[in-house]
């Protein structure tokens, strides 16, 4: 089978794609062989199949080239009499080489569909990443939403709508066994169609370590289409979107209505996304930014400045999240949800006037223990296997470069990972008892920074304390430790 593929696509014939050629986009694969075994079974339906690349590995598979306008009045009634899926489109494909696939041996009967036909495929592959353009009633636009499905979600309902056609009922069952047998009418998002029962289960495994409520349907065509829902057609469009720009669902993935995927295989836990509401203005980005770096989604500087970082960070929380499709409002919801663990965990300001340091700390969960040359230590409270010391000393690079030495010989952070920068050094690491992490930073002529300590079974709410301190440690004043510090400390001391 992959050699006669293999043999279909070395005969292809490349056609040189002028600004005026259409094709009629019909679906798209992920990878050649996929896209080649797809032609192939088109072929047999057409004699004018083409394939052309798309971004990110994508190949599409269409019929022409033609006139725009030919190809529109083709697409009707190829729509029309069911031969195509029902969210194929018109596209004008720039700056790539169209590839005619070899005509099949022995075409089908006319208004006989390939094997996979008649489902909506993922030829709703995203447009921006065609670089093409989508014909609409009328004349040629331009699709420049790089995110947007093409067509748009109403569209290709609207398409689904037009080709179906109603199955005859002539005895009709009761209302009350329609109730009971029938899938739960609305919308769904469509995440992945494939061909074979096996590959559909392996599917469905895989999207519910994202997805628990996932669900899989067998179409009339005899594929099978994981899906979430059913939900509100609005709400599924604005989680469509949201969960795309997160990155937590393909590009091509769109939106059917319950009726159109056919027969429920396994379904999934009820799925809860709240319908969209007014949206809000987005909090100041300071406050976001550090509701994510919480969050475990941002790394990046705390300096209230959109970038390209801060965008991906608030998407991908947002699909994360699932509080709110609306990224001012799920950005408010996460900041309050931060405030909230704040106060369950205790944390205020620390002001220790020996290092001449303050930060924001767990003082629910330490107490005061002593100071020790550069070290102002705080062991646990209460049994709680939390510990901090901050340390300070005048110097730089070499001094900071010492201190984590130090660190690392006292055992505070087991088997560290080493991350040393010019004028900062961060240690991290654990074993079966606790976890350490050690930040440290050249400022204003000293080395100074903090140990911290956590039970080994706290490792989330070690890490978000751990962002706040490194968010919040600064000077308030001169060190009392001058004279301490400048002699070594002793390795022999454990907090």
């Amino acid at each position: 089978m992959k050699a006669g593929l293999t043999m279909a696509l070395v005969a292809g014939l490349p056609l040189a794609g002028y600004a005026q050629d259409a094709v009629i986009r019909i679906e798209a694969k992920r990878g050649a062989e996929a896209a080649a075994e797809a032609a192939e079974a088109w072929t047999r339906e057409f004699g004018d199949v083409v394939t052309f690349p798309l971004a990110r590995g994508w190949v599409a598979i269409a019929l022409g080239p033609q006139s725009p306008e030919e190809a529109a009045a083709r697409l009707a009634e190829l729509k029309e009499t069911r031969r195509v899926p029902a969210d194929s489109f018109v596209a004008v494909p720039e700056g790539v080489e169209l590839t005619r696939m070899a005509a099949a041996d022995a075409p089908q009967e006319a208004g006989e569909a390939p094997e996979g036909a008649g489902n909506p495929s993922l030829a709703a592959d995203a447009a921006a990443a065609e670089g093409g353009e989508l014909l609409g009633d009328g004349g040629i636009t331009v699709d420049e939403g790089a995110g947007e499905q093409p067509g748009s979600v109403e569209e290709t309902l609207a398409g689904a709508e037009t080709a179906a056609e109603p199955a005859p009922q002539p005895q009709p069952p009761a209302e009350e066994d329609i109730a009971a047998e029938a899938p739960a009418p609305g919308a769904h998002i469509r995440l992945q169609t494939v061909a074979g029962q096996s590959e559909a289960e392996a599917a469905l495994a895989s999207w519910r370590e994202r997805f628990p409520e996932a669900s899989l349907w067998q179409t009339s065509a005899g594929r099978y289409a994981v899906a979430l829902g059913p939900l509100e057609p609005a709400t599924a469009a604005a989680w469509l979107a949201a969960f795309r720009e997160g990155e937590a669902v393909p590009r091509d993935a769109f939106t059917s209505e319950t009726a159109e995927l056919g027969e429920l295989v396994d379904a999934g836990p009820a799925l809860e996304l709240p319908a969209p509401g007014a949206p809000e203005e987005m909090p100041p980005l300071e406050d976001v930014q550090r509701a994510l770096r919480w969050a475990g989604h941002y790394d990046g500087a705390i300096d209230g400045q959109t970038g390209p970082r801060t965008r991906a960070a608030i998407a991908a929380e947002v699909a994360n999240l699932r509080l709110s499709p609306d990224a001012g409002t799920a950005m408010r919801l996460l900041i309050e949800r931060r405030a909230e663990w704040r106060a369950q965990m205790g944390l205020s300001e620390l002001r220790d006037d020996y290092t001449g340091l303050a930060l924001v700390a767990p003082l629910d969960l330490l107490e005061f223990n002593r100071t020790e040359r550069l070290l102002s230590i705080y062991g646990p409270k209460d049994g709680s296997g939390v510990a901090l010391i901050l340390f300070s000393q005048p110097g730089g690079q070499q001094e900071l470069l010492d201190i984590s030495g130090l660190v690392t010989a006292l055992g505070w952070v087991p088997q560290p990972e080493r991350s040393i920068t010019q004028g900062h050094a961060l240690l991290e690491g654990a074993n079966g008892d606790h976890i350490g992490r050690a930040e440290g930073w050249v400022r204003d002529g000293r080395a100074e920074g903090y140990v911290l300590i956590w039970p080994a079974a706290g490792a989330e709410d070690q890490a978000r304390v751990a962002a706040e301190m490194s968010d919040s440690l600064a000077r308030f004043a001169e060190a009392a430790n001058e004279a301490q510090a400048a002699a070594p400390a002793s390795p022999a001391s454990q907090p």
